[in-house]
């Protein structure tokens, strides 16, 4: 008889890591490593015109004259600020009357930076989540979110707005120390917790497990478990729908990034709502609505993915399974985004990745029909968006804020309500001279014949003749769209100095929604690279650059994409800036949160996927005797999400080498963002602008 284990695949060896030390985040020996290597980047580029390079991008963090972006709560319009005075940060709030002026006056609620002085804790603002008061206007009490380093892990404490403090354990208030997850109010004296805090909490992934129910005074462990999934699916979460006459208990089991199961409390116990684990929802007062991430056949009719579509939520649970088309994706127009009003729902499309807004209406009683609107024109290669100000407001619940951006346009804030017009609220000041400069959108060719847009910002009297210091930015992952923005950094960092900027819309993204994304995942993974070097190559077959003068930059999944540029395309860049990047794909899953991106790459465990995953798998693929381009790799202790390890040791292993230009920089704290403060992002920004430029400008 045959034994059954020689039957199996076997499991492939862990290739040699001599940089395995350096995964070991806070040990001293490789924090020595870390300091090291920062005192050698820092030597290189913190010099010549590096201090007024820092300074001017700053500048542009800390202007008093950014837009202050609000969030309704009954009468208040709350906003979180920094500048040079305070950066860590301001919580605070205003009126309407004051907020549409000039100098609005605000009333500070929380002074972060005073908050962290007073604790010895350098905490960073995450948010604010608010009890619903029983007369729907006297919004008081607020759960606060604060991380201690710039993490995803972060405290979660009580706040009473009114009295401008936090309520102590000692009355009563809620109080959960730093863990992931989040918190959402049941009523007054109830909380619904998911949190990676106490025994058997924690999923593979790192995210919460269980969804506890938390009553005030009680100990989070002692608190009853009503919700959770297995330890090696990605999370749990729960949350309550407080709005009035449609109030219901949500959890949720995300079984993998891209795969979820929603249930609802009713008459005791959960109830699924009936739909695949790859159909996004979303519950609003009497509707349901769907997105499909793949075709979806229910009842014999097919529903594409990337369509949108309603029912009513009461029938869909029932048993009916009718729904109404609201949108159908062709192939150059994409869903990105939706909103409620009161009566209406805005909807976000791009259309060849620029925006397109239609105003949608549910059927009155009697009519069975939706009916369809364009709610303005949107300038062509911007991003325009559009959400509900407050859809419970009894007198503006149709109003919708507008924002409007550009590669060459400050954002703009505008205020309308649907039916009638809207007005210019605010707008940002523009940074640099944009009368020079010209965007324009081209499509390159990909191995396989996709074309691949992107944008190109540039001089107006751009010559062609391949001498332009270019950087090139992409994404390529996670649904995530890379779309027309303002920047003041960009701007005068790199575009006042001569240079042109380049943005690639390649697969893996959601500019083309979900069809575009699923394009790339896992053995397809090579397809956005492919497209990323496609449009490297075409910028080149152009004359707009050459190879000496063509860098790229991308962070987190885009430092992985960069990453390939670097092993596998070394002749197409002359310097490549790689952010937080995954880069060791062997052993991603075993860092941070690694495990939780199994369906977008692939698992490095099964040996017939790792067969795949090694061709993209930079820390693998570097090679003796290759002239690689000038290498910036940065990244921050404290990233819990990506982590520092993955950057550490494929500097170590280059330098090892000997690859020449290969530097290195870790900030000791700033999260997955790289940094917790306007000033520690300013000098992320300028050492990678200074890179580039120094590597690349003629």
């Amino acid at each position: 008889m045959t034994d059954p284990a020689q039957t199996l695949t076997p499991v492939p060896r862990e290739p040699v890591d001599e940089n395995l030390w350096l995964e070991d985040i806070h040990g001293t020996e490789q924090l020595d490593w870390v300091r090291e290597q920062n005192a050698r980047t820092e030597d290189l580029l913190e010099t010549g015109d590096y201090p007024e390079l820092e300074a001017e991008i700053l500048e542009v963090m800390d202007s008093q004259d950014r837009i202050p972006m609000v969030t309704k709560r009954g009468d208040w319009y709350y906003n979180f600020w920094r500048d040079a005075q305070n950066p860590k940060g301001l919580w605070r709030r205003t009126r309407w009357e004051s907020y549409v002026t000039d100098s609005p006056e605000w009333e500070i609620l929380l002074d972060v930076d005073a908050l962290a002085e007073r604790e010895g804790t350098e905490w960073v603002w995450g948010g604010a989540s608010f009890l619903r008061p029983a007369d729907g206007k006297s919004w008081r009490r607020c759960m606060v979110r604060l991380s201690p380093d710039g993490g995803d892990a972060s405290a979660l404490r009580e706040y009473d707005v009114d009295e401008r403090a936090f309520v102590s354990p000692e009355d009563g208030g809620f109080s959960l120390p730093a863990a992931k997850g989040g918190a959402d109010w049941l009523d007054a004296e109830t909380l619904i917790v998911s949190s990676t805090l106490g025994p058997d909490a924690v999923t593979t992934s790192s995210y919460p497990r269980i969804v506890r129910k938390l009553p005030r005074g009680v100990a989070l462990d002692d608190a009853e478990v009503i919700f959770e999934v297995p330890a090696d699916h990605l999370m749990a979460s729960g949350g309550f729908d407080d709005t009035p006459g449609f109030e219901r208990l949500l959890a949720s089991d995300r079984i993998s990034f891209f795969d979820v199961q929603h249930s609802v409390w009713r008459d005791g116990g959960w109830q699924q709502i009936p739909v695949p684990t790859d159909v996004d929802i979303d519950v609003h007062r009497e509707w349901i609505l769907f997105r499909p991430q793949r075709d979806w056949e229910l009842d014999g009719a097919v529903h594409r993915a990337g369509s949108l579509l309603a029912a009513g939520f009461e029938a869909f649970m029932g048993g009916s399974k009718e729904l109404t088309l609201l949108f159908s994706p062709d192939a150059h127009t994409s869903l990105q985004s939706w909103s409620w009003t009161r009566n209406h729902l805005l909807v976000n499309l791009l259309r060849d990745v620029s925006s397109e807004i239609r105003v949608l209406t549910p059927p009155a009683s009697g009519s069975a029909e939706w009916s369809a609107a364009e709610l303005d024109a949107c300038p062509p290669l911007h991003l325009v968006e559009s959400y509900a100000v407050d859809d419970e407001d009894p007198e503006a619940g149709d109003d919708y804020w507008l924002i409007a951006t550009g590669f060459l346009t400050p954002t703009t804030l505008l205020r309308g309500t649907i039916g009638g017009g809207n007005d210019q609220v605010k707008r940002a000041p523009s940074f640099f001279d944009e009368s020079r400069l010209t965007v324009e959108q081209h499509f390159a060719t990909s191995e396989d014949g996709t074309q691949v847009p992107y944008f190109q910002v540039g001089p107006k009297d751009l010559e062609l003749d391949g001498s332009h210091p270019t950087q090139l930015s992409g994404y390529g992952g996670f649904e995530i769209s890379r779309t027309p923005a303002y920047s003041g950094i960009i701007g005068r960092a790199w575009l006042e100095r001569g240079g042109v900027y380049v943005v690639a819309n390649i697969r893996g993204g959601g500019e083309y929604g979900p069809a575009w994304h699923q394009a790339a995942l896992k053995e397809n993974r090579h397809r956005a690279y492919e497209d990323f070097a496609a449009v490297a190559r075409d910028l080149v077959r152009r004359d707009v650059t050459s190879p000496a003068h063509l860098g790229c930059t991308g962070g987190s999944n885009g430092g992985l994409l960069v990453g390939n540029m670097l092993v596998s395309y070394p002749e197409l860049f002359g310097a490549i800036s790689c952010g937080v990047p995954l880069l060791d794909m062997r052993r991603y899953t075993k860092l941070s949160a690694g495990t939780s991106w199994i369906a977008e790459y692939g698992d490095p465990d099964v040996p017939e996927q790792w067969e795949f995953i090694k061709t993209f798998s930079p820390y693998h693929l570097l090679r003796d005797g290759v002239d690689y381009p000038d290498t910036f790799i940065w990244t921050a202790t404290s990233d819990d999400r990506v982590g520092p390890v993955q950057a550490r040791k494929m500097a170590a292993r280059m330098l090892a080498m000997g690859i020449p230009n290969v530097w290195y920089h870790e900030a000791l704290e700033g999260g997955h963002a790289g940094a917790s403060d306007n000033r520690q992002a300013a000098a992320l920004q300028a050492r990678s602008q200074a890179f580039l430029w120094r590597s690349l400008g003629a």
